[in-house]
């Protein structure tokens, strides 16, 4: 009698992990690159925020051909190629911080970022399907996402700390030659990934599905994603997200480093400790997604985070409290900034897993078509920083408030699967497995 083994998914989880983590460190540079360069460039709260607008708008433009090179490539060659391009956009950022001239520095920083925006878009498309996968979907499929967030969580908590800490403590001066050093760390940690995905062995459910059917398997459609409700929901969820916990941490570094003229060390530290929670926000979740569900969970964290920017807003920034993580006073406005990385923590695994819940066979595309939306995470702060100009920047926050608000009502109503939405042998397949709600 012979008797089926699972398969042993250890290795590729860990790279997926690891890939999670470089999505965050080059992402966090936009951050504290963006301080550096309103002080060198003379730049506005706006104009700051273009490295970032630029890396997540790449998002727009890539998400849909990352999702199909993953579904016709498969989920090795995707990655790798991410990694590739990836090197490319940090090598332009590194030779921004060589030129002169305020134009010629800011437009090859920018293209920098553009291309960096590509890679880290592949690797997202890859990472979150993949995750997802492995864990069977469902609550462990959560899981698995939230465990990775975490070692995400971990890179965006070393990133500011580290420029911060090159930054030195003051503006004054400071230039892209003072950052030099994390970037350098960046494109070593692409060439350590390029080898490491080389020697590993994924799994490809994809391109086996597509070897097992031969022509006959019907390539499934981005609109046909786009007939389920709640995925459409999930779609407008994660554009607002991903600028919320993005545009939280940025407009704190300016708020802290220009209103009320902190050590750009110490704000670097405080925009880190918010990371370090999101960090320890993703382990918890991770630890309570076998039990709780990704409605219950986001739907918590969304109401706790509405209270949390409340409080930015309206409590005075003159009462100063001692920020744990860190042992710094800060003004207790930014405290409460710094407590919402426990609730953006776990956002990003349970919409994604909310959103493709019952999919199918379209998760590849629907994929692919999500990334598209993580350009939210470059316009929400753009339109942040312009409202910041026109007023303060503790009243942009009400940009970031609404955001939060709808994803609370996506929790709560727009995530039901609905059986309507898929065709009568989709329903009967998928409710077969488990998959769908009456």
């Amino acid at each position: 009698m012979t008797t089926s083994q699972k398969p042993n998914y250890t290795l590729p989880i860990i790279v997926m992990f690891f890939l999670f983590a470089m999505i965050s460190f080059v992402t966090g540079f936009q951050n504290p690159f963006g301080v550096i360069l309103k002080e060198q460039l003379g730049l506005s709260a706006l104009q700051s925020q273009l490295g970032n607008a630029a890396n997540f708008i790449a998002y727009a433009f890539m998400g849909l051909p990352a999702g199909l090179i993953l579904q016709k490539k498969g989920y090795k060659f995707s990655a790798i190629a991410a990694v590739l391009v990836g090197l490319v956009g940090v090598c332009f950022m590194f030779i921004s911080s060589m030129l002169d001239g305020a134009d010629t520095i800011f437009t090859v920083y920018l293209a920098g970022a553009f291309i960096a925006g590509f890679s880290m878009c592949m690797l997202n498309t890859v990472v979150n399907p993949m995750l997802n996968t492995l864990g069977g979907g469902g609550k462990t499929g959560n899981q698995l996402l939230q465990f990775g967030g975490a070692t995400n969580s971990l890179a965006a908590t070393i990133c500011p700390v580290l420029v911060g800490y090159l930054m030195g403590g003051s503006l004054q001066g400071l230039t892209l030659v003072a950052a030099r050093p994390a970037l350098w760390v960046a494109m070593g940690i692409f060439a350590l990934a390029l080898v490491v995905l080389l020697l590993s062995k994924l799994p490809e459910p994809i391109l086996e599905e597509l070897k097992r059917g031969g022509k006959k398997v019907e390539k499934p459609t981005l609109g046909g994603a786009l007939g389920f409700r709640h995925y459409v929901g999930g779609v407008i969820a994660i554009f607002l997200y991903v600028g919320i916990e993005v545009g939280i941490p940025n407009m704190a570094n300016l708020y802290m480093t220009n209103d009320l003229g902190m050590n750009t060390t110490v704000a670097g530290s405080l925009v880190g400790a918010y990371w370090f929670l999101m960090l320890i926000g993703r382990l918890a979740g991770g630890a309570l997604g076998g039990v709780m569900s990704s409605k219950t969970m986001l739907t918590v964290v969304s109401s706790i985070a509405l209270l949390l920017l409340l409080g930015a807003i309206f409590l005075d920034p003159s009462t100063m409290v001692t920020v744990p993580i860190i042992g710094e006073q800060a003004p207790i406005n930014i405290f409460m900034l710094v407590l919402c990385g426990l609730c953006t923590s776990v956002m990003w695994g349970g919409i994604f897993n909310l959103a493709v819940e019952g999919l199918g066979k379209y998760t590849a595309v629907a994929s692919g078509f999500f990334m598209v939306m993580v350009c939210g995470g470059g316009i929400l702060p753009l339109i942040q920083g312009a409202v910041a100009d026109a007023t303060t920047y503790l009243t942009s926050y009400w940009v970031l408030f609404a955001a939060t608000a709808y994803l609370l009502y996506y929790a709560l109503v727009g995530s039901r699967v609905n059986r309507r939405d898929a065709s009568a042998e989709e329903i009967k397949k998928e409710v077969k497995e488990g998959v769908m709600e009456d």
